[in-house]
């Protein structure tokens, strides 16, 4: 599932390319009809993510909330110009959210950059503008320049002011929206009265936005916090730290496009850990492995249904 990082990039992507442009949205799916008829042909006035949540305003009026879940993703087309016959010239494309089979799935394959917790080139260019829809494609956001096509989101609405004021009340803090005194204070009270484990707190959206599989696993490793401790027991100087390093590397994820949580390397360690995933992290996806700190195998269980990654030792109850 894209994290908070990924969602970040998509809608500052969307505000550079579609914000104060006047957008045809339709669903060549079908799925979202209704909803594209509400938005057809109004402008893109603002466009923010909320921890793995995007909110595209059109008009001041009616927003459209996309929460990708495990599978969705933007397949983004962006065209420099235009040949006499309509092909397009110039043009280029990325696929951002959940990862997707790469290759030439149809004519239309286009040349960018994939992203979700990295970027992937992809190759082709579009032979016609717009390019046809390929697959389900739920909706589709069109300018003279510009074409989005979503994929497989769990969520695709469109939501009056009061339903996104609403909403927006029921997430919990960003970094990237809230700010760092102002989120620690909302994360604070909210963390401080659960009495669940730790590791199933930092996936509760309504706690902390953001957060998916990855993040918590090495945010708990590096604050060498037992997943399964009960949050209220944690005290508000653990929880605070806690917060304190989500708003340490939520930035790096949306600067570098990958979750990159081995801060400590440098020079040409940092960038093979870019280039390579199974160098980025401490403990997310090495169960078996030794602890990159004290050598013991790293541990793998399952909590609430998603891969829970920690080292007994240094994670030690």
């Amino acid at each position: 599932m894209p994290e908070g990082h990924s969602v970040h990039r998509i809608a500052n992507r969307f505000t550079a390319v579609f914000a104060e442009a006047q957008v045809a949205v339709s669903s060549p799916q079908g799925r979202f009809s209704q909803g594209a008829e509400l938005l057809d042909g109004r402008e893109m006035t603002a466009c923010r993510a909320v921890g793995k949540q995007m909110f595209a305003e059109f008009d001041r009026e009616l927003t459209l909330r996309v929460h990708l879940g495990l599978y969705g993703a933007w397949d983004l087309w962006e065209r420099a110009g235009a040949l006499a016959d309509g092909a397009a010239d110039g043009a280029s494309a990325s696929s951002m959210g959940a990862p997707r089979r790469t290759g030439t799935e149809s004519r239309t394959a286009a040349r960018g950059t994939r992203v979700g917790e990295s970027d992937t080139e992809l190759r082709g260019a579009p032979e016609a503008w717009p390019p046809p829809p390929v697959g389900a494609v739920r909706a589709r956001l069109l300018t003279g320049s510009v074409c989005a096509d979503l994929r497989g989101p769990t969520v695709c609405e469109v939501l009056t002011p009061e339903e996104t004021a609403a909403r927006l009340l029921r997430l919990g803090p960003d970094p990237l929206v809230d700010g760092r005194a102002a989120g620690r204070r909302r994360f604070l009270a909210k963390a401080s009265r659960k009495r669940t484990a730790v590791g199933a707190v930092l996936m509760d959206q309504e706690v902390i936005a953001g957060i998916g599989n990855i993040y918590r696993a090495e945010l708990l490793f590096r604050a060498r916090v037992n997943p399964y401790t009960s949050t209220a027991s944690l005290g508000e100087e653990t929880l605070a730290a806690l917060w304190d390093d989500w708003c340490r590397l939520l930035p790096l994820g949306v600067e570098t496009g990958v979750i990159l949580t081995r801060t400590e390397l440098r020079g040409r360690r940092r960038e093979r850990a870019l280039a390579e995933p199974e160098h980025r992290h401490w403990v997310y996806g090495r169960q078996g492995q030794p602890c990159l700190v004290c050598g013991t195998p790293v541990s793998l269980a399952e909590m609430q249904g998603r891969k829970l990654y920690w080292c007994a030792q240094c994670q030690a109850a």
